[in-house]
């Protein structure tokens, strides 16, 4: 190469881009935390998808430091306590906040 110097300034920028691309978001502890978070919202979401009564499609599933959050919309009050109860059952859901509506 003709700039040994910009070669290495051009990779620590490409690096520096890439660390921040792993970073923890929305003010979580760690890495683990946000990992572990994603394993619960991953293990809801199957639960959702293997039930009879659920619509995996219309409740949307978010965890954060444990607590997961179900949004959308459900059809009955048997399909929202449903999946809550679905919820509350995944191994490391610290809690479950239902904002689920029910729209017939």
């Amino acid at each position: 190469m003709k700039h040994p110097e910009m070669s290495a300034l051009l990779l620590s920028g490409l690096l520096a881009l890439g660390v921040g691309g792993c970073s923890v978001t929305r003010e979580q502890s760690t890495v683990g935390q946000y990992v572990d978070d994603a394993t619960v919202t991953a293990r809801v979401k199957a639960k959702f998808a293997e039930d009879p009564t659920v619509s995996a499609m219309s409740i949307g599933v978010e965890t954060l430091k444990g607590v997961v959050q179900l949004s959308g919309f459900a059809k009955s009050a048997t399909e929202r306590d449903r999946a809550e109860a679905l919820a509350r059952h995944t191994p490391g859901a610290a809690s479950v906040v239902n904002a689920i509506v029910i729209r017939p």
